[in-house]
């Protein structure tokens, strides 16, 4: 169905001329009327008696009339709420990131920004799998390494590493290892090296189990590895973004630590003005500038 035939037809029912119509659209009487016939020929039925006073609907005018004033009450609405978003923002944002970023950095943190939009929807999506967001398999994703794709913004957040920790009282228990070869005699809490995760981080499993390690608990994300450091179960290979939440973990063997590993903000080109990407974007930037304080905060402590 011609939807301007539509538009036109609108406006004559609510005018109940086609002269006031054609003033309300700039187009002239003729120009209204012929819009008004072809209609009624497409859709094989009349639509207006015409009397000297004007134009009355039909029945059948009654009906499309009705369905025409639903979907322009509709458009009114998106309208309103699109000049609104500027201010009010709603709808769903999917984002994607890895299981360990999202659940121990990310998600305790998503409550301020709900607390600012409490309409947002996040659909928050952890797996180690990379997305597809020119697809738009997720509209943002934080990544462990630079997008490849060209038609995507990008924003290097931080750089993290993979460190060794373990809480004191599985230290006052099993000891505090003085060197790499001391891990033989420990109990290590990590993901397999063959596991989905970063380059750095298998990398630096695979140099600790070199050192002939016995006893091992193997979880495949981070999540589960930190459930096992903070239960006492060993010492664990860890990002070091976790610690701003955890300060109580200890750091086992300081001079050891994976390469550097940079994160990515990245969403799609079409999708720059969406004011739900903004908000997330801002946010997001706004709580690793507030990490990273806390990182020379930590620093100037130990220094001291």
């Amino acid at each position: 169905m011609d939807w301007d035939k539509l538009r036109i037809f609108h406006a004559v029912a609510d005018a109940g001329s086609l002269t006031h119509a054609g003033d309300t659209l700039h187009l002239s009487q003729s120009a209204v009327s012929r819009q008004i016939r072809a209609l009624e020929e497409a859709l094989g039925t009349t639509l207006f008696h015409r009397h000297a006073r004007g134009l009355i609907l039909t029945e059948q005018g009654e009906l499309l009339f009705d369905a025409t004033s639903s979907m322009a009450r509709k458009l009114d609405s998106a309208s309103a709420k699109m000049r609104d978003s500027a201010e009010h923002v709603f709808g769903e944002l999917k984002v994607t990131t890895t299981v360990g970023f999202g659940s121990l950095w990310l998600a305790p943190r998503l409550v301020k920004l709900y607390e600012t939009y409490p309409d947002l929807k996040i659909d928050l999506m952890l797996e180690e799998r990379v997305l597809d967001l020119p697809m738009r398999e997720a509209d943002v994703a934080i990544r462990m390494k630079e997008p490849s794709q060209s038609d995507l913004i990008r924003r290097r957040l931080l750089n993290i590493r993979m460190r060794l920790y373990a809480t004191q009282d599985y230290l006052d228990r099993a000891g505090t290892p003085g060197s790499m070869a001391e891990l033989s005699n420990h109990r290590l809490v990590c993901q397999k090296a063959d596991q989905p995760q970063v380059a750095a981080g298998a990398k630096l499993i695979e140099e600790v189990m070199a050192q002939n390690v016995v006893s091992t608990l193997t979880v495949n994300n981070y999540f589960g590895v930190l459930q096992g450091v903070l239960a006492n179960v060993g010492i664990g290979v860890l990002p070091d973004y976790l610690t701003a939440d955890h300060p109580d973990l200890i750091r086992v063997l300081p001079d050891i630590e994976s390469g550097v590993v940079p994160v990515f903000l990245a969403y799609p080109e079409e999708l720059r003005q969406t004011r739900r990407v903004a908000v997330f974007r801002d946010f997001v930037l706004e709580e690793i500038q507030a990490y990273r304080r806390w990182q020379s905060e930590a620093g100037k402590s130990l220094q001291t």
